[in-house]
């Protein structure tokens, strides 16, 4: 990300890779996201819930810019959180939410991992990796959770410049290819956090 402090923009990168087959994915080795000394558990938020998934968005994208959903109001959130077949799986470290994978399905097969990143507290733990394999294979399974959907060929996800320094080697690991690059300039602006002035420490 490549700040340009006189016109107000930064240039950012996004690279958006897929999956086209469960065979994409390399084995796992080990147990679950953080499972190895029983302290994450992760688990699907089945009911429907804009204060959850606002709080997610906001904890773990707070400080990367994640911006793009800030301005949904419930109505918005209620209406994406009640579509058939999209997910929210929650990893939790004793009993403390940690991060989160969100799993947005077409009709024609493809599932988006549409958001996926852990708070700040819980990164450079282990759990980013195990939970992002976890998610993907729930990608995959998608269909056999939601009666009437056709099986899942494709698993998708982008992920930008703007997202943690890890992120796109993380999915690269995963079994991700890129299918696409793009480079644009977006206007410049601070790191919301949480809440106003979390991006800032305070």
């Amino acid at each position: 990300m490549s700040p340009d402090a006189a016109s107000g923009t930064v240039s950012v990168t996004t690279w958006w890779l897929e999956q086209t087959s469960p065979a994409d994915a390399p084995p796992v080795a080990g147990p679950a996201p953080g499972d190895d000394d029983g302290t994450v558990r992760t688990v699907r938020a089945e009911v429907p819930s804009p204060e959850f998934s606002r709080f997610l968005y906001t904890a773990v994208g707070g400080d990367i810019h994640w911006t793009d959903r800030l301005g949904w109001n419930y109505g918005r959130w209620r209406t994406f959180l009640d579509r058939p077949g999209v997910e929210t799986w929650v990893a939790y470290d004793r009993g403390t939410p940690a991060g989160y994978v969100e799993l947005d399905p077409d009709a024609e097969g493809g599932v988006e991992i549409s958001y996926f990143g852990l708070l700040p507290a819980f990164r450079g733990r282990g759990i980013g990796g195990p939970l992002l394999s976890f998610g993907t294979a729930r990608a995959w399974d998608l269909a056999e959770r939601w009666p009437g959907r056709a099986p899942t060929r494709r698993v998708w996800v982008h992920t930008c410049s703007k997202d943690g320094p890890f992120a796109l080697e993380n999915y690269r690991r995963r079994g991700f290819r890129g299918y696409r690059t793009t480079v644009e300039d977006e206007p410049l602006l601070a790191t919301p956090g949480p809440w106003p002035g979390a991006g800032n420490g305070m």
